[in-house]
């Protein structure tokens, strides 16, 4: 049984791009997969021990989750000047690292209770 072919309707193009949004960072060479998926983790991982740290030695927690959205804001505005296309190696280890740090930031959160 073979398969009709797909019509380039809009809702077709809005599901291609919707995938490639959304499983973008899966595609291309080992290479690139295997470092993306590094980055997301290791940010998982300093997220976690870096909000704890943090918390210890500065004292109230408003300061230093403040400073770290900052922080991460500048990283966000930083690409969106510098990456006008596909962004590169180094980029997609940066976005992955905020993504990490920022989902270890609201699993805080949720922990805490606030």
């Amino acid at each position: 049984m073979t398969r009709l072919p797909v019509r380039a309707t809009r809702f077709e193009r809005l599901q291609r791009q919707l995938a490639a949004g959304l499983f973008g960072a899966f595609r291309g060479p080992w290479r690139r997969r295997s470092l993306g998926l590094l980055a997301l983790l290791l940010g998982l991982y300093s997220g976690n021990n870096l909000t704890v740290y943090w918390l210890v030695k500065l004292g109230p927690r408003p300061p230093v989750v403040l400073s770290l959205v900052v922080l991460l804001e500048v990283v966000v505005r930083l690409r969106t000047r510098a990456v006008k296309g596909e962004p590169g190696l180094g980029w997609l280890m940066a976005d992955n690292l905020r993504i990490g740090l920022v989902y270890a930031l609201v699993l805080e959160a949720f922990k805490l209770g606030s």
